[in-house]
């Protein structure tokens, strides 16, 4: 894919999707789903979740020697966090650290920052805790769990494809996929602010 095709193309596509991008309610959605593939799907049809791996993934592919540190960490506290809520533990603001994950990791993303890895680990680490949560509400049982953990794997793996691949191209095509990323989550926070 070349920049051109890119910009004539995709870029209006992902960008009119972004912008058309409303709050996602997790919260409150809680309905009795289980099982291995309801939870491996999970995090792969939400566009919240979805955008918010994948970009953890191609980060940390560009940013950082040991790739696998970041995505790690994430899948990790992902559980983490689902576990806690599902234990009773009440995580404050939920979507909108949601919103706020997106927005942070796509400019980190579309700035190409480079942290150190503990770092970058711990910053992605706090906000899978929200995802899980939001996660852990939805999910009922630990084979729906184990799904969510496995999903979120092959999220950062083909994430870390993708930043490899974004290596060797066009230094502007991850930019502007962070760039997308982060106009996502300002689109979901003001939704939220809104509503």
């Amino acid at each position: 894919m070349t920049f051109a095709f890119f910009l004539k193309r995709a870029l209006p596509a992902l960008t009119l999707a972004a912008l058309s991008f409303s709050a996602a309610a997790h919260v409150g959605d809680a309905h009795d789903h289980g099982g291995l593939l309801t939870g491996f799907l999970h995090p792969i049809t939400g566009l919240d979740h979805l955008a918010a791996m994948l970009a953890v993934g191609v980060w940390s592919a560009m940013t950082t020697k040991r790739l696998w540190v970041a995505p790690v960490s994430f899948a990790a506290l992902l559980l983490a966090g689902a576990l806690m809520a599902q234990a009773g533990v009440a995580f404050p603001a939920i979507e909108p650290m949601i919103a706020a994950s997106m927005l942070v990791v796509g400019l980190l993303l579309a700035a190409q920052v480079k942290l150190p890895e503990a770092a970058g680990a711990v910053l992605v680490g706090a906000f899978a805790l929200f995802h899980g949560a939001a996660h852990g509400q939805e999910l009922a049982d630990g084979a729906a769990l184990a799904g969510m953990v496995l999903g979120t794997a092959v999220l950062h793996a083909v994430g870390i494809g993708m930043g490899l691949g974004l290596k060797r191209a066009d230094h502007w095509l991850p930019r502007v996929a962070g760039g997308v990323v982060a106009l996502m989550g300002l689109n979901m926070g003001w939704s939220l602010l809104a509503g």
